[in-house]
């Protein structure tokens, strides 16, 4: 029986596709854990990071007048940071998403260590780790939101 099993895998899987969703109990595990680091994330970027720039604590607001960027800038970066905590949370914009929030955290590592002298820069770099993690392991969601926004061609 195992060779009949083993020639129905071979026969409908092309050769080198690798099959991201084990259906093993190590895969299922590593799926939620994967799910809950991106829930964890989500909540972060919306309550501890997004919602002190979109309510103006002053805290938010004085780092973002020591920049120049002043309210605006502040609550730009505070819906962008909204969006993503949220696009985290949506199947096909997860590994869009990750990256994004991954491009804004070098650009938050960038104005610590130029501007506020390093004092937080660990917290971005920190951030990056499981955003790349989150944008590779949910890679296969891209080609699907290609599918979604490109116009099929009608030969």
């Amino acid at each position: 029986m195992s060779e009949t099993t083993a020639a129905v895998t071979a026969d409908s899987t092309p050769a080198g596709v690798v099959i991201a969703e084990s259906a093993t109990a190590r895969g299922r595990r590593a799926r939620i854990a994967l799910r809950a680091l991106q829930v964890a994330l989500a909540l972060f970027y919306a309550i501890a990071s997004a919602l002190p720039k979109l309510i103006g604590h002053a805290s938010a607001a004085e780092s973002f007048e020591r920049l120049g960027w002043g309210s605006a800038g502040m609550y730009t970066i505070g819906v962008l940071e909204l969006v993503g905590a949220i696009a985290l949370l949506i199947p096909v914009l997860q590994s869009v998403a990750a990256m994004a929030l991954g491009a804004l955290m070098v650009g938050a590592f960038v104005v610590q260590i130029s501007v506020f002298d390093g004092q937080y820069a660990a917290t971005p770099v920190i951030l990056i780790v499981p955003l790349t993690l989150i944008a590779w392991a949910r890679r296969g969601h891209n080609a699907d939101l290609l599918r979604l926004l490109l116009p099929r061609r009608r030969v």
